[in-house]
């Protein structure tokens, strides 16, 4: 007998399913399918969703947050490495012990978290290709170092010249790679936080979706049978009330965690580091300024270019601290406000003691001018050493603020990802349980 053609099977379940939902049981066998199918569908979605925002928000903790801090200590420690260079050759054919070890710090620094970075970043991408920049010019930079300093031993006006060019070097390739490399780590860091803080609209909107039916059933079941609970139907609604609330609760958590880490962390830490930067940078210049003695001029050959550099430097230092106090002062943080006031008074100090040793470069008095920038006492590397310090403490408060609020975001998602699995699983099993209950009563 030829099988029937499949329009005639599509219409016989057709015609089955008619016939279940225009039955009582049929239509609640179709219920407890539709009622389980929605709490796990919920419970699936959150799980995912979850998952996501928890992997984003680990992230922002374990991966870009510390790379992006990596990167500034890059920027930092090449800025620091060369006015340690600069404040070294000023002192003489005979450089201190204690600059020149500052120095080596400063470039093996530099050198392990590149390394470090490169074992976390592809290759190909955008910070990839400014750390192979950094790798290759790095050592250039430091054969010109090394070339200044032979010359000045010898004394050898010529260790003028290799210094000013590792400067040009440091200035014009250098840094600006480690600063692009600084903006593409933050921008990685800002999506990670984006990432982790947006809602989870399509879980919400499944959930309540779920309550909805499991209310609309359990009311169902009232108006046909007189009776106020089923057992199966209220254990599966209080499941999906307990993962709708977890979702809820648990996400708004992680993400005024997060947007105070950032606010009170992470937007600090920028600013601090760019100050930091900046003050190292206008040093490296105050030295040079000395080390040129004029030389150099600006493009439209009007001013001492070290000189002119310096001042932009102090005024973007400013602007700088500016910013950091006000983020100190709006979040009431009285222990980051702290190192921050004393930052801006040594900037003070320094730049009056500056004036006072130009006047006296100026007057000709080339021995006091050099002592008033690099001695021991009441000298501007005194100042820029005390907002260098100052600076250094603003930051590991910062950080270590981020840190906590950061790794308080991420454990408020701690656990939500299984534990909305499990419940959707126990709500889906309860509401089938519920539906049998009742059919029970038709046999």
């Amino acid at each position: 007998m030829p099988a029937p053609p499949p329009h005639s099977v599509r219409a016989v379940v057709t015609e089955r399913l008619r016939a279940a939902a225009t039955t009582e049981p049929g239509r609640l066998q179709i219920i407890g399918a539709v009622l389980a199918l929605l709490v796990v569908a919920f419970g699936a979605v959150t799980a995912f969703e979850i998952s996501d925002r928890a992997a984003a928000a680990n992230d922002v903790v374990e991966r870009s947050q510390p790379l992006s801090a990596d990167a500034a200590g890059i920027y930092r420690s090449l800025a620091d490495a060369d006015a340690a260079a600069a404040s070294g050759f000023l002192a003489g054919p005979q450089e201190p012990r204690a600059v020149h070890d500052q120095y080596v710090k400063d470039i093996d620094d530099a050198s392990r978290l590149l390394v470090k970075a490169a074992a976390n970043t592809d290759a190909s991408t955008k910070s990839g290709h400014e750390i192979t920049t950094l790798n290759k010019e790095l050592p250039r930079y430091t054969g010109l170092i090394e070339r200044a300093r032979a010359n000045n031993r010898q004394g050898l006006p010529l260790g003028g010249a290799y210094l000013r060019y590792a400067n040009q070097k440091m200035a014009n390739e250098l840094l600006p790679a480690a600063e692009r490399l600084y903006t593409a780590e933050t921008d990685r860091l800002d999506q990670d936080y984006h990432s982790a803080r947006t809602w989870p609209f399509f879980s919400l909107g499944i959930g309540v979706i779920a309550l909805a039916v499991l209310f609309w059933a359990q009311r169902r079941n009232y108006r046909r049978t007189n009776r106020v609970f089923n057992h199966g139907l209220l254990a599966a609604t209080a499941a999906a009330t307990v993962v709708l609330l977890w979702l809820a609760v648990g996400h708004s958590v992680a993400r005024s965690d997060l947007a105070e880490a950032n606010t009170h962390g992470q937007q600090s830490l920028d600013v601090l580091n760019r100050a930091r930067i900046d003050s190292l940078k206008a040093r490296s210049s105050e030295n040079l300024t000395v080390v040129a003695r004029g030389a150099v001029l600006t493009a439209d050959g009007k001013s001492d270019k070290y000189e002119t550099d310096y001042g932009t430097g102090m005024k973007a230092l400013g602007q700088e601290l500016s910013k950091a106090a006000k983020f100190a002062e709006d979040t009431d943080d009285t222990e980051g406000g702290k190192p921050v006031a004393d930052a801006i008074a040594a900037v003070t100090e320094w730049q009056s003691r500056h004036r006072t040793a130009r006047k006296t470069d100026d007057s000709g008095d080339y021995d006091t001018a050099l002592e008033q920038i690099i001695g021991a006492e009441n000298s501007t590397g005194e100042s820029f050493s005390r907002v260098d310090e100052a600076l250094r403490k603003a930051l590991a408060h910062e950080q270590n603020e981020f840190t906590r609020a950061a790794e308080d975001g991420r454990g408020a998602l701690g656990g939500l990802p299984i534990g909305a699995a499990a419940l959707a699983v126990l709500g889906a099993v309860a509401a089938i349980v519920g539906v049998n209950r009742r059919l029970s009563e038709f046999r």
